[in-house]
């Protein structure tokens, strides 16, 4: 029987590596003009590969909860102690995500209160306080409240001076009302925000999901029997995925019930097969390149947003790096969307190199 040393798995770090990674190359190509379909999000309905990439990031943060926290339960850290930090390090990732944006201007009349380490910042504290203060069984059954909650109120209950949702339409839904109804600030779309407020519910159910999948790595049973229940549990997330789709289609923007569940089954299965290649078998290829972004996440998604004042923006070195690299590529004729995603990788090289130290120096900002 193979034992988790720690609680701490390769393969998680890798998989979230991974995951940044591939949201700094959609979030950083070299220009927008050019981008092959599979690298940009599905406008409405549908999905596209970039949409696994978030849900893929929540679902590990949710499996990180409980392999950290019962590490830290056994070693005897006090509830009280630990929701004391589960509340500051929320607060500090909110907190970086609006310094990322008013960076670097600092216009702080048009400010976002939403979007991507708010949202994560939200499922982190939920969760948290769900595996402090509550039994499995009923994590369990708050997720599937949460997603059958959201599944009716979007798609069967009356939207004030709309009336029944039009889930083809962005602006006839009850998170559309809502955002607008309640949300202060720049909105992303003008009028509602894909990390809005009603679609943060369904996005606690992804880390409640994770939390899941912690758990079967916590059974005491062979790495390899918890390997197959993994997989089984991402397949039979995959079919309730694709069977809901019929009644709330797939969509990123509203977080539906339908996309919950075909991601969180996309990204246990993804789990597996990382635990089974670099955990069980110990293959020889360690993927450090994955592993440097992968215990130093928030620090590398940072870094890349505050670096585009240099390599997207003309107005602080004179010359905006990405549009004389695309130029380049178009006066010697190369595909330019192929230059594009070029650009995008260079970019993650980049931001590799301070993340690499850090990794070498063996320092891990955890916020």
């Amino acid at each position: 029987m193979k034992e988790i040393k720690d609680h701490r798995l390769l393969s998680l770090d890798i998989l979230r590596g991974l995951t940044i990674i591939l949201m700094i190359i959609v979030n950083t190509p070299g220009s927008w003009s050019y981008v092959y379909p599979p690298l940009l999000h599905a406008e409405w309905n549908g999905i596209t590969p970039t949409d696994y990439i978030f849900p893929t990031f929540l679902f590990i943060v949710g499996v990180s909860i409980v392999l950290s926290f019962t590490k830290q339960i056994e070693i005897g850290k006090s509830k009280a102690d630990m929701t004391k930090k589960t509340v500051i390090r929320a607060l500090k990732i909110y907190g970086v995500g609006i310094f990322l944006w008013i960076w670097p201007d600092f216009n702080f009349d048009e400010i976002r209160w939403v979007g991507v380490l708010h949202r994560i910042s939200f499922v982190f504290l939920a969760c948290a306080l769900l595996f402090l203060y509550t039994s499995r069984k009923f994590q369990i059954y708050f997720g599937i409240f949460l997603l059958l909650f959201y599944w009716v109120i979007m798609v069967y209950v009356p939207v004030p001076g709309i009336g029944f949702p039009d889930l083809n339409v962005p602006e006839r839904n009850w998170a559309h009302y809502i955002d607008s109804l309640l949300l202060p600030g720049v909105l992303w779309e003008d009028t509602w925000d894909p990390e809005g407020i009603l679609s943060t519910l369904p996005s606690i159910a992804t880390g409640i999901i994770g939390m899941f999948s912690g758990y079967i790595l916590l059974n005491k049973k062979s790495l390899g029997q918890r390997i197959n229940k993994l997989f089984f549990t991402g397949f039979l997330l995959l079919f309730l995925g694709d069977l809901v789709q019929w009644f709330f289609p797939l969509n990123k923007n509203l977080w539906s019930t339908s996309f919950t569940l075909l991601m969180g089954g996309i990204s246990t299965l993804g789990l597996a097969a990382s635990i089974y290649f670099f955990d069980l078998n110990k293959s020889k290829y360690k993927f450090r390149f994955a592993h440097v972004f992968g215990v130093n996440s928030i620090f590398a998604y940072s870094l890349s947003s505050m670096l585009t004042i240099i390599f997207y923006n003309s107005k602080w070195i004179g010359v905006a790096l990405n549009s004389e690299f695309m130029r380049i590529f178009e006066n010697i004729g190369f595909p330019m969307k192929l230059g594009s995603l070029i650009y995008a990788i260079f970019y993650v090289i980049i931001l590799w190199i301070p993340t690499y130290y850090l990794y070498r120096k063996r320092i891990f900002i955890k916020l």
